[in-house]
């Protein structure tokens, strides 16, 4: 239920102060427009998340001002290697360059740097353990309704995760379905030698996947048949040593969690002077880890326009067809890539999925010969890295 005790006015109300949300917030800012961003949570959460931050991502957080800070703490991986057993013993497929490289940090400290740069530029705009209801249109903006107050805005940004309830009182449709895929992920001491090396193992029973994380820590992701049901750290060892044959200290172990997926995109991205974000526009499969680096150019492509708005003033933001089709054209841009990102994420879990062991061969010794071919494999590597 909604408090009357309080009611701000602001240029931009970000909702969300996750990753996208934090970003916006701070890109607002920087083009000077009065903003808070609001979020449901009273602390940041400390598990390590999403880690991949793509090179578009990055681009973005050097817009920021935070990309500096993350890539000192963070593990750069300039190169990715393919590797199975399906013939007895282990051998290397494929390897893909990453020009430039991926950089694997944990997402408590992505936020952590966001929030700081936020404070820094824009003290007090994060308001923690504030609830968003539902947001309304009104003749110069919106408002967003919370459990503590109203808070109005000449612009709305709902960047309030996959269930959106801003999203859901607006009506926007989606469309999408849950995927059949399921996964078992950890951190792990890394024991394996592979330094920054992200490795894919290419197995009949599954893809396991390992990425490095900064403190000598390794992330592990196995393919599942079905959900896990009370994963325990010893479950994820042995899966992961009956596959690939590493063996994990399970006492090592800092974060598990087993997940399956959803693909949801919504229909539209603006609706009036609500503008959906993230997860709340798109929600893709976190295997190849797009979902959050696309929320960042979603900021990235509609900061600038916001702050237009407010420069040019006016109930609508300004006026004529010029501005309304750059509004039009930027939306179907965030809308095609969020598609895109999607039909990747299909590509990356197929990828994983249970083969026969002689269909796993065949394709493995097709995999050796495609990407041997050097432009072949450049193709790939930028593809997975959101750079074509």
């Amino acid at each position: 239920m909604e408090a009357h005790g309080r009611r701000e006015v602001h240029d931009a109300v970000v909702v969300g102060g996750g990753p996208v949300g934090m970003c916006f917030g701070i890109l607002l800012a920087l083009h000077g427009a009065d903003v808070v961003v609001l979020e449901a949570r009273p602390e940041r959460l400390g598990h390590t998340r999403a880690i991949g931050i793509h090179p578009p991502g990055l681009r973005v957080l050097e817009r920021a001002g935070v990309a500096g800070a993350l890539v000192a703490q963070g593990v750069q991986i300039g190169e990715g290697v393919a590797r199975s057993r399906a013939s007895g013993r282990t051998e290397e497929i494929a390897r893909l360059h990453f020009d430039p490289p991926v950089l694997a940090v944990p997402q408590w400290a992505t936020e952590e740097a966001l929030e700081s740069r936020l404070a820094a530029i824009a003290p007090g705009a994060l308001r923690r353990g504030v609830r968003a209801v539902r947001t309304e249109q009104t003749a110069g903006g919106a408002v967003v309704r919370c459990e503590d107050g109203t808070y109005a805005g000449r612009w709305v940004v709902a960047a309030d995760g996959a269930r959106s309830p801003l999203r859901s009182c607006l009506g926007v449709p989606t469309y999408g379905h849950p995927l059949r895929d399921a996964y078992l992920m950890g951190d792990f001491a890394d024991a394996t030698g592979d330094g920054a090396l992200a490795v894919l193992h290419l197995e009949a029973a599954g893809i396991v996947e390992s990425f490095p994380l900064p403190g000598g820590v390794r992330r592990w992701v196995a393919h599942l048949d079905e959900p896990a049901v009370d994963p325990s750290a010893r479950d994820l060892a042995q899966i992961i040593a009956e596959r690939t044959g590493a063996a994990l200290d399970t006492s090592a172990c800092t974060m598990l969690s087993a997940f399956t997926v959803m693909e949801r995109l919504a229909a539209r991205m603006v609706v009036g002077r609500v503008v959906l974000a993230g997860d709340a526009a798109h929600e893709v499969s976190p295997i190849g880890g797009q979902g959050m680096t696309l929320g960042w150019l979603d900021a990235e492509a509609f900061a600038p326009l916001i702050a237009a708005g407010l420069d040019r003033g006016g109930s609508s933001g300004g006026s004529g067809s010029g501005w309304s089709q750059l509004w039009v054209a930027t939306e179907r841009e965030r809308l095609r890539a969020a598609r895109a990102a999607a039909r990747q994420a299909r590509v990356n879990m197929t990828l994983g999925r249970a083969l026969p062991p002689p269909l796993m061969a065949a394709r493995n010794a097709a995999f050796r010969r495609l990407y041997g071919v050097p432009w072949l494999g450049g193709r790939t590597a930028a593809r997975f890295t959101m750079q074509s």
